[in-house]
């Protein structure tokens, strides 16, 4: 099992209401306030999503009492990378300062999965003795690809963020049971489709640049959690050997208020114990797990023995959750 030493997050300089964003599109005041129920995300001017990343990891090991020495081993998740290649990972390594050969640093895409699918590796990875303290990293500029133009409803969802955690391995409390499960009929509900090799740039820059924005269907993605999630749930419960009123607190990925409320109502759990940030901060894609993670820690919701649940989705369609005890 592993256990969370240190958690830490980061946000861009200037936020942005859901007002300002109205009179872009030409609606009135209130208007995707109303619609989305996000009145406000972070949006990235100058910080990279490298600085970010940087600005999270180091708040996490701050948190932890440790320094960047003595990581072992940095996951980077995120849906969209700095780049295509390399991977972001070596170079979060530098930008912290460890020296060439010291630790291990890759990349890992589950698109909003990501942070927990990371956690998970390096749990794996600390069993078979090949880390013994990883730094999990989740940064991600969501506002460089919004569709503002097709949908701006969709794009009023997302804001900018990173976050981190540091882990070891525990032989009492911890993480006790994940679970991650693919449905990929509803694969084309939610992409973003340039960036790779399925459109060539160079060849079609057209087709490229169509697909250079992010596109969602979201009553596609709605109709498949209220079909699949709540036995999902159960599994992931069973797996832990918890009953629902076990868990003291679900840190969930911030899809969006409805999809939130959505999850409280099919899984009954209390709307106290759920935390809840996305009216201030959007949905900040991969690093909205970890980044709940770390309000829930440092406003005291977190204390010794706590029963957490992360639950999440993520585009492709995949549901993740982990058990962890704190």
């Amino acid at each position: 099992m592993i256990t969370i030493l240190g958690t830490g997050r980061a946000l861009p300089a200037r936020q942005v209401t859901s007002d300002a964003f109205d009179a872009r599109i030409g609606k009135p005041a209130g208007y995707l306030a109303q619609a989305t129920g996000v009145a406000a995300r972070y949006v990235s001017g100058d910080e990279s999503q490298i600085d970010l990343a940087q600005s999270a990891a180091q708040a996490a090991l701050d948190d932890a009492g440790l320094t960047a020495t003595d990581i072992d081993l940095i996951l980077f998740g995120a849906a969209v990378p700095y780049q295509p290649i390399p991977a972001t990972a070596p170079l979060l390594m530098q930008r912290l300062g460890l020296a060439d050969g010291t630790a291990a640093a890759f990349d890992m895409n589950a698109t909003c999965l990501s942070f927990l699918t990371a956690l998970d590796t390096a749990a794996r990875m600390i069993a078979t003795g090949q880390a013994t303290r990883p730094l999990v990293v989740s940064a991600e500029i969501a506002s460089r690809a919004l569709p503002w133009d097709t949908q701006p409803e969709v794009a009023a969802l997302f804001g900018d963020g990173a976050a981190a955690a540091v882990v070891s391995g525990s032989e009492a409390g911890g993480m006790v049971a994940s679970l991650m499960r693919t449905y990929p009929s509803a694969y084309d509900a939610c992409a973003l489709g340039a960036g790779g090799t399925r459109f060539d740039y160079h060849n079609d820059p057209d087709s490229f640049a169509a697909h250079a924005w992010f596109a969602m269907d979201g009553k596609e993605l709605f109709r498949l959690a209220a079909r699949h999630f709540g036995t999902f749930v159960d599994d992931l419960l069973a797996r832990a050997g918890w009953a629902r009123e076990d868990v003291d607190l679900v840190i969930p990925h911030q899809a969006s208020p409805a999809a939130l409320a959505h999850m409280i109502r099919q899984t009954g759990f209390a709307r106290d114990r759920v935390v809840d940030i996305i009216a201030g901060h959007g949905n900040q894609i991969a690093a909205s797990i970890p980044f709940v993670l770390d309000t829930a820690r440092r406003a005291g919701r977190m204390p010794p023995g706590t029963r957490t649940l992360f639950l999440g989705t993520s585009a492709g369609v995949s549901f993740g959750g982990m058990a962890y005890v704190a």
